[in-house]
């Protein structure tokens, strides 16, 4: 089937199945052009949780749409690709995760949104890379802490907010491979380029770069921001949505190293590009594969969302 059939199909399909079609930023090119919401991963399920939609179609990893099934347990959602998954959730096996926790029987637990599910029952207090220093700030300062699964995320919010939180060893393996040596190097090429970087990045990244923030926060500092050149420390697909945004600015994405060697593709996440056009469209036909979770997973991980949002309207994140 060719493209302008697929996405016809997929438009007749989304009507005849009253359904909402969720992508992430990092989806490619096509699949960003015909979804209804386009953004984090959070924010997508909470979205898709105010629509009265029968199902949700979730064009990203598998975690993304067990958080839509988390928050909309009602409806069913569907994912293009099972095997989706995320290296980043995948660091953090809930049955380690949680002979690691016993270690520690008096610290609270904060998980960064991007872990499994049963990760999340685990978890006290779910965070965002947009709210995660305002949520760890609000925690009182001699509380002790546990921070999973991202290492680099965790460092990154030791050191703004001066906490010393025991970090569970997790990683993206696209952001681990942004070089800050070969980065320096295209600054010293375009001088006028502003770096933005993903905080899931290593520290050697960070500390090169001008903005650090969320998926959503790099997309609005480029749109916000007069400069009109930007190196891209994030996986590739929000280019997309930044060049849209601002035709006229120019993007670069971050160099990436793999072993001491220049990768040309690391930056681009082997999961989230499992999903294609016609994966959708036959997920949708066929209403499958499903994201199924026990009901009391989702009671004890939405928990953890749910305190996590009532921090959020307690300080206005």
């Amino acid at each position: 089937m060719k493209e302008n059939e697929l996405v016809e199909e997929i438009q007749r399909l989304k009507k005849e199945k009253n359904a909402v079609i969720l992508a992430h930023y990092y989806q490619t090119a096509d699949i960003q052009d015909i979804a209804d919401y386009i953004g984090d991963s959070l924010g997508l399920s909470q979205e898709a949780a105010k629509t009265e939609a029968d199902m949700i179609v979730f064009a990203g990893v598998r975690f993304m749409a067990e958080t839509a099934k988390i928050l909309s347990p009602q409806k069913k959602v569907v994912l293009p690709d099972i095997h989706a998954g995320c290296s980043l959730e995948q660091s953090a096996p809930a049955d380690k995760f949680k002979a690691f926790k016993e270690q520690y029987p008096d610290a609270l637990v904060i998980s960064y949104v991007n872990c499994s599910a049963e990760l999340k029952t685990l978890t006290d207090i779910v965070c965002t890379s947009t709210n995660a220093v305002k949520i760890v700030e609000s925690i009182p300062k001699d509380q002790q802490i546990i921070f999973a699964p991202d290492k680099n995320l965790g460092a990154y919010l030791n050191k703004v907010t001066g906490r010393n939180m025991i970090l569970w060893d997790g990683a993206c393996i696209v952001h681990e491979t942004f070089s800050a040596r070969l980065i320096q190097e295209m600054i010293d090429q375009h001088p006028n380029a502003k770096l933005i970087a993903h905080p899931e990045s290593v520290n050697a990244v960070l500390e090169h770069a001008d903005y650090v923030g969320s998926t959503t926060g790099l997309l609005k500092y480029t749109i916000n921001s007069p400069e009109k050149e930007f190196i891209v420390a994030t996986e590739t697909g929000i280019l997309h949505q930044m060049q849209k945004a601002s035709p006229d600015k120019i993007f670069h994405v971050a160099a990436t190293e793999r072993n001491g060697t220049q990768c040309t593709s690391c930056a681009d996440c082997p999961y989230m590009k499992l999903n294609t056009l016609e994966k959708l469209y036959w997920c949708m036909k066929d209403e499958t594969p499903e994201i199924i979770l026990p009901e009391e997973t989702i009671r004890a991980a939405r928990q953890s969302i749910d305190r996590m949002l009532e921090i959020s309207a307690r300080h206005g994140l």
